[in-house]
């Protein structure tokens, strides 16, 4: 293989896979039929391979109005277009913990752990929601009202919510322990 070629082909592979990558995750954005807020995610693959034909182009591989709706004109893509990470569901959440502290131990969120230790969110009544449990429409409302929660607070006051009769609560003095009222 000629140095030239494997250059180009480099070079390729590099941009293919750049789209990839930045084509990738679950986006948050407003339908334009029907005005509400509604999850998709684009085709990463095709991505790839239209970058490599010369020019990205997106399109969904999936979305909440789907399958009722999969024949749209996908008329969403161009808030992608326009602004392709704010409105990925990582850098929403991201961007509202930064600068927060845990509403329980106070531990400030400095870096995001994005496959596992991922925080909470404590929202109304006490009620804790991983992020697995989010409705992706309701990020938006969800985290106007919520607090922030650390990893091991979310595990810690997860299981005080669920079994507080196994939990005691120790006085750092040193004094005999007591049962928390819940």
């Amino acid at each position: 293989m000629s140095i030239p070629l494997a250059a180009a082909a480099i070079w390729a592979a590099i941009r293919g896979a750049d789209a990839y990558f930045k084509s990738r995750g679950e986006r948050l954005v407003t339908c334009p039929e029907n005005r509400q807020r509604v999850l998709v995610e684009v085709d990463a693959v095709h991505a790839a391979a239209s970058a490599l034909r010369g020019a990205r182009q997106f399109r969904l591989a999936e979305c909440t109005r789907w399958p009722e709706k999969r024949d749209c004109g996908q008329e969403c893509l161009s808030q992608i277009e326009r602004a392709p990470t704010e409105c990925l569901v990582r850098n929403i959440l991201a961007g509202w913990y930064a600068g927060k502290e845990c509403v329980f131990c106070r531990k400030s969120f400095d870096a995001l752990q994005w496959h596992d230790h991922r925080p909470a969110l404590l929202v109304g009544e006490g009620r804790i929601l991983a992020w697995k449990e989010l409705e992706p429409e309701r990020i938006p409302e969800l985290l106007a009202e919520a607090q922030a929660v650390c990893w091991n607070c979310h595990v810690a006051e997860s299981f005080r919510l669920r079994h507080p009769e196994l939990v005691v609560d120790r006085d750092f003095q040193g004094s005999a322990p007591k049962a928390r009222a819940s």
